[in-house]
């Protein structure tokens, strides 16, 4: 089969050079935008483009406020300060994830929990969320405890593995009956809907990334949206090194952060998102080709769940085992067709193998299996 998949994956990009994962691509007002911004001098943190990029995430995420910022980790760190998130309190999230999940919670001198996934969404799972507070969690006036550690479990945050949304409904009322904030890990999910709605907007706080990789890109950035103006504002205020607004004086008021995106990367950003729709569909029907091709060759392609509406920003396979995973990867390797697997779990690393888990039944069974392949927008189409 590998040798099949290579020899259709060079038919879907028109090429028999070098296939990589995920590349940006540049069809509309990209120059025009940055000339404007060059022109304008307005290149750094100040100017029309980023403000204009905050209005446009906004309406695309259904959401009342979104702030720029230079990156999606930045925006995750942030969000969950915003939450209320403490030196010393826990945040649940999963342990498949990217790195940056976790680090932008230790960024807060924070501690993570990491629970299961569910098989189908390859995101946290709400009955592993469920089982993991009725053996752990104490609710203590307005704040939820963990019994073991005796820390508060300030926030749960999900991710959106590869633009695939996690089952909100359930998780969100999990959530809700612990008194557990919902930060949403959106980053991998511009784009993607929950039963008509975008995510991003489901919790307290949501968090984007426009990094060179995703569907849209900023080259680099982020975007940390809510439903909440007051906390907004905040964002604004903390990413924006947290300095009272004067015509002149320059006063602090807490510490903040120099997180601001720059006028040249929002440009960019503005033009990306005017073809936001053009590249999802590019996107969604190379899916149904993948879709498809892996049907008939015997191996399941990983689609959206039912009430969902994935961006497939990252497509992938499931393979039989690890070792079927393995030959495939190398396979494809060899043969100048980029493939990855999964990341491996968190909690392998040295500086999170101390933190709390569960069985992590789900997670080690998609770490040996799921392989990402080419996804990237195609010209031939």
């Amino acid at each position: 089969m590998q040798k099949e998949f290579i020899n259709f994956a060079r038919e879907q990009f028109n090429t028999q050079e070098f296939i990589p994962l995920h590349v940006p691509v540049f069809l509309g007002n990209e120059k025009k935008y940055l000339e404007n911004c060059i022109e304008s001098t307005y290149v750094s943190s100040v100017g029309e483009y980023v403000d204009k990029f905050e209005e446009v995430i906004s309406a695309i995420s259904q959401t009342k406020k979104a702030t720029a910022v230079v990156n999606g980790t930045a925006a995750l760190q942030v969000a969950l300060r915003l939450a209320g998130v403490q030196k010393k309190d826990e945040v649940i999230t999963q342990a498949l994830t990217f790195v940056a999940t976790a680090n932008a919670i230790a960024y807060n001198n924070a501690i993570p929990v990491f629970l299961d996934v569910d098989i189908d969404t390859m995101g946290l799972s709400p009955n592993a969320v469920s089982n993991f507070l009725e053996e752990f969690g104490e609710v203590r006036g307005e704040d939820c405890y963990n019994k073991k550690t005796g820390r508060k479990i300030a926030a749960c945050m999900p991710m959106h593995t590869f633009g695939f949304p996690v089952h909100l409904d359930e998780l969100i009322k999990v959530c809700e009956k612990w008194n557990i904030p919902l930060v949403e890990d959106a980053a991998e999910s511009l784009g993607s809907e929950y039963k008509g709605t975008p995510t991003g907007g489901f919790g307290k706080i949501g968090a984007f990334s426009f990094n060179g990789n995703k569907i849209a890109t900023a080259g680099g950035g982020g975007a940390i949206v809510t439903n909440d103006i007051e906390l907004g504002n905040k964002a604004k205020f903390l990413t924006t090194t947290a300095k009272n607004p004067h015509r002149y004086e320059y006063y602090h008021g807490e510490l903040g952060y120099n997180f601001r995106m720059p006028n040249l990367n929002a440009a960019l950003a503005c033009a990306q998102l005017e073809n936001l729709n053009l590249f999802l569909k590019n996107k969604r029907e190379l899916a149904h080709r993948y879709e498809a091709f892996f049907k008939e060759n015997g191996v399941k392609f990983r689609t959206e769940t039912k009430d969902t509406k994935a961006n497939y920003w990252l497509m992938c396979v499931e393979l039989e085992n690890k070792k079927e995973r393995d030959l495939f990867l190398e396979s494809s390797n060899d043969a100048g067709v980029m493939t990855r697997p999964i990341w491996q779990l968190m909690h392998r690393l040295p500086m999170y193998k101390n933190c709390q888990i569960d069985n992590q039944e789900n997670a080690k069974y998609l770490e040996e299996r799921i392989v990402n392949i080419p996804s990237s927008y195609r010209h031939n189409d």
